[in-house]
């Protein structure tokens, strides 16, 4: 059956909206039946090869609590499966409101669809924190957790909350929209940072990846770096995984007795040279109409076909208690009355219609018997039909597969005849094209598609995001050793309590204040300067800020603290003994900016949200408010242009954090240490906290036995030790301040 090959040492539990199975009441008794739906579907091979545990929604609420209880023990003894129970109201806002009236149109690129309505959203929230609640109560601290779909995008940060050290993984299976698409949610921030709470992020393509690293640079300002965001105390991987099929079941069961059967059942139902199959759930991202509109055009441009071919359409019952579903239901019906109204002749159906669901053997039947296969959906996420018409195909090789560009699995599918599912004509000359395919070509052309989903099938694709979940866990784990808490926290504390040369070097921007768009927004809360007053006040403690910022800023912020002071990348030396500035370099010239400020001017001229910073021997161009694409852009640009022409003198180009910035070469935060460090020898603590680049120079000057912090996690530094937030900086001053 093409199962993986590796053999998982920890549990995998699985939570989606519904389970793989539905229970139904019919005359007083349970039964059990396969669930509809794609997600279900595609995992349901999976879960019973690995006996993962399923959380989900059994399709029923119990009658009283017996019946409840009797669900529960049936689901649990016969299909590893724990149930959620919806009551009517949470299904109405939570499933049918919020999840397919505001998420599902928006992210299918249907935004005039979506409504967003408050309830809705609460009872969202509400029904993802009944899930949390429920796998709480099974976990354990070594389980693989694998949350499914946009019915629980806030899953993950809500077990993240409750459980810190859960390996979570998210897979999304319907498409991520673009970013100005995506803003258009009112609760977009939120849905994102539910997402983030999990270690691996899973998408269909490539391109649902990248909208989303757009939509959280937008809106939530954080940076991808090497397909990972990092969000300070842990980093999220995330990555494309197109998902597979169970291919050999498919394949493997055209030619059994029972599918045998129900063939030459189709085949004397339909006595016809050529057979046209769809099959879809009834929605709006499906692309129905459009493509009944294509078949009618089939027909009126090419009366030869007439009696010689029949499309079957089938429909699979879905969402009709929303309106706009149930209208598309009505206008499919309306439209399949008109073309058969018109073609149709006694012995010939053009269109035969089917609002049902189909046995696995039917099904089959009918992919091994069509000769061609419309899938044209507006837009899907990945769209697996296609693959399973193509693993029936596999033996017979007659078939065509005409798929829409819009559906993830084109990315994968190529030797399929593709088209713009919004183009009449291009449907309907895929049509054509399709049927005079000769037949080695079409036999080549299942081969090779076949032989990719056969590779790359459903197990292939869980064993693959799973390995990678694992690798993330990894990750986090390896880097959370080295966040200072616990015995290294305490043992920083002991060595500073016992030290009588204490020496303390602190940057200043995104260290002890959070970062912010504008450079004269950071000034210095009253907790802040109390702090570094008090270490200051000790006569053990020498307290230096070492910045990128410009002297008078510093002197204006922070002289009252007494302590020394770092400006302009160590350009300026401020030492509270001596009460002055004095250049760290003589000799400094700034007749360079006459030839450089004009160029910024330009960069700034051009990005909205940009602004230049002089300081008195360095230029800083800032784009922390710019659009980020644009921003990131256009820096890369200006570095390039001015390395080119400062090639060859003592001036260095930085690119630091939303900040170009040009300065003497000579100048940097580690020879500015230096002014501390003569007495090396006699320090017996030495302390150093930063966040970004210009503080590995700083890092890179002190001895081994320092206590190097890097604010933030990263695997390129020199810091030996990082911290989460500024917050847990003035929290870890605050603390030495009180000994």
């Amino acid at each position: 059956m093409g199962q993986p090959n590796k053999e998982y040492t920890k549990r995998v539990v699985i939570a989606a909206n519904r389970l793989p199975i539905r229970v139904e009441k019919n005359e007083g008794q349970l039964e059990v039946a396969p669930a509809a739906g794609g997600v279900a579907t595609g995992l349901s091979a999976f879960h019973r090869y690995k006996k993962s545990l399923w959380v989900g929604w059994p399709g029923t609420e119990p009658a009283d609590t017996k019946e409840k209880t009797e669900i529960e023990e049936l689901l649990s003894r016969d299909y590893n499966c724990l149930p959620v129970f919806l009551n009517a109201h949470e299904l109405d806002k939570y499933y049918y409101g919020f999840s397919n009236r505001a998420l599902w149109p928006l992210f299918h690129y249907f935004p005039h669809y979506s409504s967003y309505n408050a309830l809705d959203w609460e009872t969202y929230q509400q029904v993802n924190q009944k899930f949390c609640r429920k796998l709480l109560e099974v976990l354990h601290q070594d389980d693989l957790v694998w949350i499914h779909d946009y019915q629980l995008l806030l899953l993950p940060e809500m077990l993240r909350q409750e459980m810190p050290s859960a390996t979570i993984g998210f897979f999304l299976h319907i498409p991520f929209p673009s970013m100005e698409i995506f803003r258009c949610l009112p609760w977009r921030a939120e849905i994102l940072q539910g997402m983030l709470g999990a270690d691996l992020i899973g998408f269909h393509t490539y391109d649902y990846t990248r909208h989303f690293f757009s939509s959280v640079l937008r809106i939530l300002g954080k940076e991808q770096i090497y397909g990972k965001i990092n969000l300070g105390n842990r980093m999220v991987k995330i990555d494309t995984f197109p998902m597979g099929i169970d291919s050999e079941r498919y394949s493997g069961a055209v030619e059994t007795p029972p599918v045998k059967k129900e063939r030459a059942l189709l085949r004397q139902e339909l006595p016809v040279e050529k057979i046209i199959l769809s099959v879809d759930r009834l929605d709006i991202s499906k692309g129905i109409l459009e493509r009944l509109m294509a078949f009618e055009r089939f027909l009126d441009k090419h009366p030869e076909w007439h009696e010689r071919i029949t499309y079957v359409l089938l429909c699979v019952p879905s969402r009709t208690e929303i309106r706009e579903y149930r209208q598309l239901k009505s206008e499919i019906e309306e439209l399949v009355g008109k073309i058969n109204g018109r073609f149709e002749i006694p012995g010939w159906l053009p269109v035969l219609y089917m609002f049902r669901s189909l046995s696995f053997e039917k099904l089959v039947a009918l992919y091994s018997e069509a000769d061609l296969a419309l899938v044209t959906p507006i837009r899907d996420g990945m769209n697996l039909v296609a693959k399973e018409y193509l693993a029936c195909q596999s033996r017979a090789g007659k078939g065509v597969l005409v798929l829409s560009e819009t559906a993830g699995s084109a990315a994968e599918l190529g030797e399929s005849i593709i088209v713009n599912p919004n183009n009449i004509d291009s449907i309907t000359g895929a049509i054509v094209e399709g049927l005079s395919i000769p037949e080695e070509e079409k036999k080549a052309a299942i081969d090779n598609m076949f032989e990719r989903i056969r590779k790359y099938n459903v197990y292939r694709w869980a064993e693959d995001f799973m390995a990678n979940l694992e690798q993330a866990q990894e990750l986090r784990d390896t880097s959370r050793k080295f966040f200072l808490k616990g015995e290294s926290r305490a043992k920083l504390q002991a060595e500073y309590q016992q030290a009588s040369n204490r020496l303390l070097l602190l940057d200043y921007d995104g260290t002890l204040v959070s970062l912010q768009k504008r450079p004269g927004q950071v000034r210095p809360d009253r907790e802040v300067l109390q702090i570094l007053s008090l270490l200051n006040a000790d006569p053990k403690n020498k307290v230096v800020l070492i910045s990128g910022r410009d002297r008078n800023y510093l002197s204006g912020w922070l002289s009252e603290t007494g302590v020394d002071m770092v400006a302009e990348h160590g350009t300026w030396i401020y030492k509270s003994a001596q009460g002055k500035w004095s250049l760290l370099e003589r000799g400094l010239s700034d007749d360079w900016k006459a030839s450089v400020y004009p160029m910024l001017e330009t960069f700034t001229d051009r990005t909205p949200g940009s602004l230049i910073e002089e300081k008195s021997y360095a230029l800083a161009w800032h784009y922390r408010q710019a659009v980020p694409e644009l921003g990131e852009l256009r820096a890369k640009e200006l570095v390039d242009m001015l390395r080119s022409i400062l090639t060859g003198t003592d001036l260095q180009v930085l690119l630091g954090n939303k900040v170009v910035e040009i300065k003497p070469a000579v100048i940097s935060k580690g020879k500015a240490s230096h002014c501390w460090l003569e007495k090396v020898d006699s320090r017996d603590f030495i302390l150093a906290v930063g966040d970004d680049w210009t503080d590995e120079d700083m890092f890179e000057v002190l001895p081994q036995n320092a206590w190097k912090i890097k604010v933030g996690f990263s695997s390129y530094t020199g810091a030996r030790w990082f911290l989460e937030s500024p917050g847990d900086v003035t929290g870890l001053l605050k603390s030495l301040a009180a000994r």
